[in-house]
């Protein structure tokens, strides 16, 4: 790749399935490394598989790329000077270039099929940005399983062309300038490169990004929770954090920095930093990237985001002005790792239902039954509706018990249990004064609290 061209790099994913954690991974740095160099960032959809493609997983896929805030400067659907930007409009391509192939006596046709003739004595070299020098015998590139030299197929019988020659006819066409994948494609450069050769092209240059590894440390399949990033979209993480977390296999920003947002990610992102030891899914390690995007999140969008949530819970958060919802999530601070999981322990702001469900009171006995009678009349003749506060209430409720030979725990505890149905939550008169006066004493009544 010549210093002063500028960068041009593609994902090129079959449209056999929704946007994978594997393809989200080699999109993102993808577009990193376009959007750090200034480059352009192509999506190509390799849909030559025609029984397994289809439009839905294509728009699957766009879906997907787009939820994570990956656009593109070229592809199908925005177009651009290099199209088409789908395989299956290509054909005649393919076609042509294998045929002049044959016609220079590098290739062979096979009934319908054209084949092309590995060399013999050639050294395959190419300098991998990531994993360094790779040197192949050009009788090694492909192999059969007894060792001797395997032609490559360039054209099926069927008229459809192979992964290893289609994608050197794309890249050379789309003047790709840095090929970005996965370690699992190494094996296919060598292949590719004596394509390039036999046709007079140069190559681009190649950057083979680390495996992904699940906890187990095995390749990353579906028996690693969710794989489609919609999947983690339902399960209640945040697009930054996914965005976050992926980029983080294989790649820092450097010093201690774990948390970050896109402009940063951008800014500091080389390509020739990402290293080629696997990287692990750690789902311990992404709920904590998660819950750090969920607490940096402006109030508003945090709401916005939980909303959904809470109305797959039954509940009706329209039923409530936003600033209201606004201050109960702000209350729980950072807990909830998840979207799903915060909208599930602030429930008890929504509705009562919830809390009713979860408590009863069968352990109060009928003597604290009776303290906590005396305090709540004594707290609701002090705090009217309109003084009716956090601090206030704490206060009051401190020198209640010193002066009544009561603990703040036999207060609290049966008060935060009457509140929000759980034994931990954030500070209960902060609960109580968001609740306000009113639903309050209706939440304590029903549990015979207030008389």
């Amino acid at each position: 790749m010549d210093i002063n061209e500028k960068v041009r790099v593609r994902f090129a994913p079959s449209p056999t399935g929704a946007l994978h954690i594997g393809g989200a991974h080699t999109a993102l740095f993808n577009w990193l490394w376009a959007r750090h160099t200034g480059g352009t960032f192509i999506l190509r959809i390799e849909d030559t598989d025609r029984e397994r493609s289809t439009a839905e997983y294509e728009r699957t896929i766009m879906d997907g790329m787009k939820w994570m805030g990956l656009d593109w400067d070229e592809g199908p659907d925005v177009g651009g000077a290099y199209g088409p930007y789908r395989q299956t409009e290509r054909m005649k391509e393919y076609t042509d270039t294998a045929n002049y192939l044959v016609d220079q006596g590098k290739a062979y046709k096979e009934g319908d099929a054209v084949i092309f003739k590995v060399p013999r004595g050639e050294q395959v070299t190419f300098q991998d940005v990531i994993y360094g020098d790779i040197s192949v015998a050009s009788e090694k590139a492909s192999m059969n399983t007894d060792g001797s030299i395997k032609d490559i197929v360039m054209i099926k019988s069927d008229g459809r062309p192979t992964y290893n020659y289609a994608a050197v006819a794309d890249d050379h066409a789309m003047n790709i300038t840095t090929v970005i994948r996965g370690e699992d494609h190494i094996a296919n450069t060598p292949k590719q490169i004596l394509i390039y050769r036999a046709l007079g092209w140069t190559p681009p240059q190649f950057a083979h990004l680390p495996m992904i590894l699940g906890g187990d440390k095995k390749k990353l399949s579906k028996r690693h929770r969710a794989t489609s990033v919609f999947e983690y979209s339902g399960m209640g993480y945040l697009p930054e954090a996914i965005f976050n977390f992926l980029a983080l296999l294989g790649w820092t920003p450097g010093g201690d920095i774990e948390i970050f947002d896109r402009d940063l990610a951008v800014n500091k992102f080389e390509l020739s930093k990402v290293t080629k030891k696997p990287a692990v899914f750690d789902m311990k390690k992404l709920d904590f990237v998660n819950q750090e995007h969920l607490k940096a999140m402006r109030p508003d969008d945090r709401r916005k985001a939980i909303e959904p949530f809470w109305r797959e819970l039954g509940l009706s958060p329209g039923s409530f002005a936003p600033k209201y919802l606004e201050d109960s999530l702000a209350l729980m601070g950072g807990r909830g790792k998840t979207t799903k999981e915060l909208a599930e322990f602030s429930d008890y702001f929504l509705e009562f239902g919830p809390v009713k469900s979860r408590y009863t009171a069968e352990e109060v006995t009928p003597k604290e039954r009776e303290t906590l009678n005396k305090f709540f009349a004594s707290a609701f003749a002090e705090f009217g509706p309109d003084i009716w506060d956090a601090r206030g209430l704490e206060a009051f409720a401190r020198e209640w018990c010193e002066k009544n030979g009561a603990s703040l725990k036999e207060i609290a505890m049966p008060m935060r249990f009457a509140l929000s149905g759980r034994r931990v939550s954030p500070g209960v008169f902060e609960i109580a004064s968001i609740l306000g006066r009113e639903e309050c004493m209706k939440r304590l009544s029903h549990y015979g609290f207030v008389r």
